[in-house]
């Protein structure tokens, strides 16, 4: 009879399981549409819970209570996770203004479409959200010294940009109300036959003014 061979044990696979939470947060800004997706994707990415709100874009970020409970349940050594890097702000500069503020409490960003893993780059993440910081911080006083300077020049020229409509703060009024209520770039676009970049314009002119 051949000897007997001993089975090679192995570790059951919860011993490899992180020693970190992964919170997921999920948002949508109207109505009609839903979390359920993201929940879903988040959850099948490990993580334990789940915040979601249906929320404008246009609401700060202290007045989303989902995303305040999130942030609230992350630890030194956690992880925030989303599907994707436009569901943590407004605008690209408060998107890199949260990965920084995270960072510096030890906290990491992952979002599932890829484009960031702070815990997967290591050492280079502190690299990559300063490279990132600098270049939003760039990308907002251009815009507002652009905005700056199409205001004082309407101004000058008693707000006639070579033959604007009659209609245009009629329309103005318009898309304020349709960002506020959450709607997209596009969205408003097909409502209000406006270009994008007009589009862009009102909203960035409104916001400096309001600063």
């Amino acid at each position: 009879m051949g000897k007997f061979q001993k089975r090679k044990f192995e570790r059951p696979s919860f011993m490899d399981k992180p020693n970190y939470k992964s919170i997921g947060y999920a948002r949508v800004s109207t109505s009609g549409q839903t979390t359920e997706g993201q929940v879903a994707d988040l959850k099948k990415e490990g993580c334990c819970v789940v915040f979601q709100e249906t929320i404008s874009t246009t609401v700060k970020e202290k007045e989303r209570p989902q995303l305040m409970a999130a942030l609230s349940a992350l630890d030194e050594g956690d992880e925030l996770v989303v599907t994707k890097m436009d569901r943590l702000g407004r605008t690209q500069v408060e998107v890199v203004n949260r990965i920084h503020d995270l960072q510096q409490k030890g906290i990491h960003i992952r979002t599932l479409d890829g484009l960031i893993n702070t815990r997967g780059l290591g050492k280079f993440a502190p690299v990559l959200i300063g490279l990132l910081s600098g270049l939003a911080e760039v990308e907002r006083s251009l815009t507002r010294e652009r905005t700056i300077e199409s205001i004082q020049h309407r101004k000058e020229t008693g707000g006639n940009l070579g033959g604007r409509p009659k209609t245009s703060r009629i329309k103005e009024g318009l898309v304020l109300r349709l960002r506020k209520e959450g709607c997209s770039y596009r969205s408003i676009r097909d409502q209000t036959g406006l270009a994008l970049s007009t589009i862009r314009r009102i909203i960035v002119e409104k916001e400096v003014v309001a600063v």
